[in-house]
């Protein structure tokens, strides 16, 4: 059964409509905080008002330990309340630890980036556009906080217990990238390989990885990696590098004939990359400069933590001065299109 130090969190987040109670009221002052004190994450260590960034750190580090708990209560919660309790609660909760997925994984890009102008946030949204409470505060404070339509979806008929943990992943991160390979894999329910073929994530990540890793997130569960979102701030720019250098390299390094007589798949993630890349229209451009792409593995049912994986990503764009985002789906893509249409 649940513990009393449990049950008076549930409390605390739920204290009353306009007044919160200690847990809550401690996620919203570090999360303002955090937020309004970013210029101090890049400065560096050795400079005279280093210990701005020195408390920025330990802050960030407190409100990712409250993060975790909640979700971990979420969690706790969904496998011992009865069933009746359960459905009540669970569609607040659930909402709250889809909303700390995303903040907290904000609060981790913060803390890899050297912010160099205070987040841009969009006009104050009216009223009504926003619900109250715990959820409704936190989504305020995201760059993303006034696009409501981004943070409505029916939750679940069948709550999950699965814990999920949203990071950003580290250019230099070697764990992280051999954990791409995986979850890209597994996202497209493909096993097997031609040995010598580029792999999936070259395929699906590999442009992102090079040319804008700084805006790359993973999602995992307990059983390792099982998502991705991966954006560029600038797409024209890096659709250029991108069709400039990056294919040209990626094409002398798998030549065509290098899937010859293995697997169909082999031949596919070959030609692949000697197929020439539709070009963007320069309206879809001009008003949508960003360029994003996400996907998750068959197993994750839960749509909130892809929708956490979105409101992360695009957050991070939005934070740098983003103020629209696109992406590129094949017709012919099933599933990629199934996985956006459930997102909204």
């Amino acid at each position: 059964p649940l513990t009393l130090e449990e049950v008076r969190m549930l409390v605390e987040l739920f204290y009353l409509p306009y007044h919160h109670g200690a847990l809550a009221q401690e996620l919203l002052e570090h999360f303002r905080w955090l937020r309004a004190n970013s210029l101090s994450v890049g400065v560096p260590p050795t400079a005279p008002d280093a210990c701005g960034g020195t408390r920025w750190r330990g802050r960030a580090q407190s409100f990712q330990l409250l993060c975790a708990r909640t979700c971990r209560l979420h969690s706790r919660f969904v496998s011992t309340a009865g069933r009746a309790l359960l459905y009540d609660l669970h569609p607040y909760l659930w909402d709250i630890r889809n909303m700390l997925l995303a903040a907290c994984a904000f609060v981790l890009w913060l803390g890899c980036q050297s912010i160099t102008a205070p987040i841009l946030l969009g006009r104050d949204a009216e009223p009504w556009a926003r619900r109250g409470g715990l959820f409704g505060e936190l989504q305020a404070l995201l760059p993303i906080g006034n696009s409501c339509d981004l943070f409505y979806h029916p939750p679940p008929l069948f709550p999950s217990s699965q814990l999920y943990l949203l990071r950003p992943l580290l250019p230099l991160d070697k764990v992280g990238a051999m954990a791409w390979r995986s979850c890209s894999e597994v996202s497209q329910g493909l096993q097997a390989q031609l040995s010598h073929a580029p792999t999936l994530p070259g395929r699906v990540l590999g442009s992102f990885l090079s040319l804008s890793p700084e805006y790359t997130f993973v999602l995992e569960d307990e059983g390792g990696p099982c998502g991705y979102a991966a954006g560029a701030l600038h797409a024209e720019g890096f659709l250029q590098q991108r069709d400039s250098s990056w294919l040209p390299a990626i094409r002398h390094k798998y030549p065509p004939d290098l899937g010859t007589g293995g697997s169909a798949l082999g031949q596919e993630a070959v030609l692949f990359f000697h197929a020439e890349p539709l070009a963007v229209p320069q309206p879809v451009l001009r008003r949508f400069p960003s360029l994003v792409q996400l996907g998750t593995a068959p197993r994750v049912l839960d749509v909130g933590a892809s929708r956490s994986l979105a409101l992360c990503l695009l957050s991070a764009l939005r934070a740098n001065g983003s103020r629209g985002v696109f992406c590129q789906v094949s017709d012919a893509d099933r599933q990629q299109l199934s996985f956006y249409s459930k997102l909204g």
